[in-house]
């Protein structure tokens, strides 16, 4: 399910007019000053005078990235003067007289530079705003109020959460929601309660239900067994004064042992790494790796095809906002006592600041893994034993999508390696039904009975990172380096009682269509992004490689709706040329999209993809059917991927 927890609204959403610090990076988030300035300017333009002015998307205009790489180039960085940065500007997308608005303001002529009216498939993140009123609306509903009395039912304990409606062939459309309802009586756990059977249609621009539907009752489920609050005492840090003197973070500029690079946040992906470069010991200078990543979307689809049911097919980040979802991060629970803490900010629906505080932490994890080793026995006289202990720094964010928490880690390692790790918990999305045993089960019931009268239903979660990647520059390629089985030559024979050996086939891949990939154990190939313009002294292409998790792939049909809007999960691995325009794999709008923008439509031009800025892009996938152990609340399911260094250095750069 995918929804923020409205609740928490008030509690870790606080305005606030600070004066904006120093900039030192021109990708550093739009701060609470200037989020406000934007706002008055749009208030002040023609805007202003339109009804129901609602502010959806507010970000920074990501300046062109040769005046960003310019300006790194330029050593200004690591100053506290910033001389002729790229001007600030900002990407604002409002609602206003029901047109969805997309401007370009300009902070330094407080002007908006452009304003264009959107007209295509699809509409811009639900607000806040919009999801608590939805949320509301069955409560005072007389249709609804009717349901619950002859359930037998308080209706003081219901609560309702508005759920996002997907598109099944819809000719026109409406930004609508489907309001499922739970019962919180007798527990912390609202989900394990659903009230079955109900459902309400909203239409949000005119905050309406206009239609409702109450076909049938299960049994409640039972409160008892399903709170899952923590009877164990609170933690409390051993040293209260503990400081991390391993890194240091200045602004949004951290640096840690031999890594630099930058932190941002926005209200869609939540925490984004931008200019990460390393430091190499023998050419004395940093060489970049990464020039800008985030999770740019995810799809949970559940499996169940149900009236009730078939609509749940989240696109959490596109529809509501990883950032917005952001929660305050708890100490020794979330982060270490050694962490230090990064506030977000993005615009609430009225386009003021909104803080949330503690939304990234940095920390220096001491693993207990070996970093390298080695005892030597083989020199008389000696035994040499030599080694490291795993060592590296971790940028976490927690997203409360609902009844789901991504825990989202970027892991730098001193061997030059980044980590990427995804960890599932949080609570499980059920179903009423009448079972109480798996004995009486006569029916498909699209997932597991977990307790008496609770199915909790199979789905997938679909996490795709954008990586733009400039291993040692710019201009990269995309080697396959495919492992074959080979038998030697009878010349070979003639010496060996070898029969086989396996090989390298390295394939330079040349356009979009023949980059993206299914992955298979199978078919065992290694996947390299070099630059084919820079060597190692002794003559390889400096590269870095990515290493996969379990490849999962989609397994819904192609002419499903859900499958048709996001295609490109069919493919965990994709390659597109950079274009600044194309961050989002369901394209801009992913509310109510039909599939026709996004990653797999950009991909069809086939561009050329060798030796170009070029952008990869990575799914992480869940195939879950849960089980009894993640119910009340789930231990966490992890995944993720590794980029590694592949000839990037001429030899281990641990070993100065």
């Amino acid at each position: 399910m995918a929804l923020p927890l409205l609740l928490l609204l008030v509690l870790h959403l606080h305005f606030s007019t600070a004066a904006p610090p120093p900039h030192f990076h021109p990708l550093d988030p739009l701060n609470p000053a200037e989020l406000d300035q934007i706002r008055l300017i749009i208030q002040k333009s023609h805007l202003g005078n339109l009804q129901n002015l609602t502010f959806h998307f507010v970000d920074l205009e990501e300046p062109e990235k040769k005046h960003v790489l310019s300006w790194l180039s330029s050593g200004q960085q690591n100053s506290h003067t910033h001389l002729h940065p790229p001007p600030r500007q900002a990407k604002v997308v409002v609602r206003a007289a029901d047109s969805t608005h997309e401007l370009l303001v300009d902070l330094a002529t407080r002007s908006v530079k452009s304003d264009h009216v959107y007209n295509g498939h699809g509409y811009p993140p639900f607000t806040f705003l919009e999801l608590f009123q939805a949320s509301k609306l069955p409560l005072n509903y007389p249709k609804f109020k009717a349901s619950i009395h002859r359930r037998g039912l308080n209706l003081s304990h219901v609560s309702c959460l508005p759920f996002t409606v997907g598109w099944y062939g819809e000719k026109t459309t409406k930004r609508l929601l489907k309001a499922a309802c739970f019962y919180r009586e007798g527990t912390s756990n609202v989900f394990s309660r659903p009230i079955e059977g109900i459902i309400t249609l909203i239409e949000v621009d005119s905050m309406k239900i206009i239609d409702y539907s109450d076909r049938f009752t299960a049994p409640l489920p039972e409160s008892e067994g399903t709170d899952y609050q923590s009877k164990k005492t609170e933690r409390k840090s051993t040293n209260p004064n503990s400081t991390n003197t391993h890194f240091t973070v200045e602004g949004h500029r951290v640096k840690w042992e031999n890594w630099v690079f930058h932190v941002g946040f926005n209200a869609r992906a939540g925490v984004i790494i931008s200019t990460a470069s390393i430091f190499d010991d023998e050419k004395k200078k940093f060489r970049r790796v990464l020039y800008r990543g985030h999770i740019s979307e995810t799809f949970v689809p559940y499996m169940d095809p149900t009236n009730e049911w078939y609509f749940r097919t989240f696109m959490d980040i596109g529809e509501f906002g990883f950032g917005r979802s952001a929660d305050t991060l708890q100490p020794l629970i979330d982060c270490p006592e050694s962490a230090e803490y990064l506030d977000g900010y993005m615009a609430g629906a009225d386009g003021r600041a909104q803080k949330v505080t503690r939304a990234i932490c940095i920390f220096e994890r001491q693993s207990g893994d070996v970093l390298w080793r080695h005892t030597e026995i083989n020199i008389p006289g000696k035994v040499i034993r030599r080694g490291e202990a795993e060592r590296s720094l971790v940028v976490r964010m927690v997203a409360n999508v609902g009844n789901y928490d991504y825990v989202l880690d970027w892991e730098f390692k001193r061997s030059g390696s980044i980590k990427i790790g995804i960890a599932l918990t949080g609570l499980l999305e059920v179903k009423a039904t009448a079972y109480r045993n798996n004995v009486d089960i006569t029916e498909e019931i699209y997932g597991t009975l977990i307790a008496a009268n609770t199915v909790a239903i199979n789905h997938d979660h679909f996490l795709t990172y954008y990586l733009d990647l400039d291993v040692d520059g710019t201009d990269n390629s995309f080697v396959k380096a495919k492992l074959t089985t080979e038998v030697p030559t009878t010349k070979v024979n003639a010496t060996s009682p070898r029969k086989s050996y396996w090989k390298i086939n390295r394939e330079t891949i040349k356009t979009e269509t023949e980059a993206k990939l299914q992955l298979s154990s199978d078919v065992p190939a290694e996947l390299l992004f070099v630059n084919p313009n820079k060597k190692t002294k002794i003559g390889n292409p400096v590269g870095y490689r990515l290493i996969t998790g379990q490849p999962v792939n989609s397994l819904l049909a192609d002419d499903d709706y859900p499958q048709i809007r996001a295609a490109y999960t069919k493919y965990p691995l994709w390659v597109t040329p950079y274009n600044k325009s194309e961050r989002w794999p369901v394209g801009f709008y992913a509310d109510r999209s039909r599939g026709d923008d996004g990653l797999a439509v950009w991909a069809k031009r086939n561009r050329r993809i060798e030796n170009r800025d070029i952008v990869v892009w990575y799914t992480v996938g869940f195939h879950h059917s849960p089980c009894q152990e993640e119910f009340p609340a789930m231990t966490a399911l992890h995944g993720g991927f590794e980029l590694r260094p592949a000839n990037y250095f001429d030899r281990n750069p641990l070993l100065k």
